[in-house]
């Protein structure tokens, strides 16, 4: 099969049996941290490999159907052979997709965070929605969510929110969404009906592990605590766990109050922090950290890059890649596919 030519075997094989071997030396459960990065790398790799397989079996299965109804001249496979093409096609080109994740950070987990933006508390309802499209399509992957910070507004929606998405290739996916979001539709909170526009921006960053540091001057941060105010029972909201961190000389904010402990949530939002400094600093490709200037565009009219269109029409459309759907509701449950992939393609 030509998907072969898409992945190199040979070197999976051996990247294999190089972990394994390198499991097998004294000591190597001594460090868990690496122990752990191994064993995840490992199980990657097998992972490719058994997909690999399947494809190749499920090719094989397929030609013999073919054969025999042509043999016996059966005309009642004609459905199950399309069926099953139609399957094998879709596999094939999301193994091709994930070739395109070559970047150095397109593995990790992802950080995603959500703003409502223009609109009112039509965009606070429309960030609540995006909030559950990225939750339905991580569900639809098999990634986790966990929500590491949300503030909800007291008439509806919410104002922010970020969420940690736990996955193989998880940022390679996600970082095509990062920008402006536009909604179009009748209004809920408008007693006359109107069709309002709303707005809401997304951004995503890798989850970084503890191998990538950056050396980050504490006198240009300031450190903020708080109550925190999503779930978590009594502890969260009696005690000020939530911690938010101000990075002065970009403006970067990052918060988190996920955590039971303050320590832990401080943990997490420096985690954060690099991640986007990281991400800002290649942007910029300046040398050094002091030099970096975040890029911020307003929430708003002609920054979309994507509209999603519920009244006088259906349709989801994306500016970057014109790539467009009719089925909203499918969007709106995630299936979001479409637009990484061609956002992807675009930039091979």
């Amino acid at each position: 099969m030509r998907l072969r030519c898409h992945f190199d075997i040979v070197g999976i094989n051996h990247g294999i049996q190089e972990l394994e071997l390198g499991m097998q030396q004294e000591g190597f459960w001594n460090d868990t941290d690496k122990a752990a990065a191994t064993l995840k790398n490992l199980k990657v790799l097998k992972n490719k490999l058994d997909r690999m397989k399947n494809l190749r079996d499920a090719y094989e299965d397929l030609h013999v159907l073919i054969e025999l109804g042509m043999e016996e001249q059966d005309a009642s496979i004609f459905d199950e052979v399309a069926d099953s093409l139609k399957t094998l096609f879709k596999a094939v080109d999301d193994m091709r997709i994930e070739t395109l994740l070559v970047g150095e950070y397109d593995s990790n987990n992802a950080i995603l965070s959500i703003h409502s933006g223009a609109g009112g508390v039509d965009a606070q309802d429309w960030a609540e929605m995006i909030l559950r499209m990225y939750t339905r399509w991580a569900d639809k992957k098999g990634y986790n969510v966990t929500i590491l910070d949300i503030l909800k507004d007291y008439e509806a929606g919410i104002k922010s929110a970020t969420l940690l998405i736990e996955g193989e290739n998880a940022y390679g996916y996600l970082k095509s969404e990062k920008g402006v979001h536009r909604l179009v539709r009748l209004s809920p909170f408008d007693a006359a009906g109107k069709r309002h526009t709303s707005f809401a921006s997304v951004d995503v960053m890798p989850e970084l592990d503890d191998s990538v540091k950056i050396d980050i001057d504490t006198e240009d941060l300031r450190i903020d605590t708080y109550r925190a105010s999503g779930a978590g029972g009594q502890h969260v909201n009696k005690t000020e766990s939530a911690v938010r961190i101000t990075h002065i000389p970009t403006g970067v904010i990052v918060q988190c109050q996920n955590e039971r402990s303050q320590h832990s949530n401080k943990d997490m939002a420096m985690k954060m922090l690099m991640s986007k400094l990281i991400e800002l600093k290649e942007q910029e490709q300046k040398d050094k950290i002091e030099d970096i200037k975040g890029e911020y565009r307003e929430i708003a009219w002609g920054s979309q890059i994507r509209s999603y269109v519920f009244h006088p029409y259906s349709m989801v459309k994306d500016h970057r890649t014109n790539e467009e759907t009719g089925n909203v509701n499918a969007v709106m449950d995630g299936e979001l596919d479409s637009f990484i992939n061609a956002y992807l393609k675009q930039r091979q």
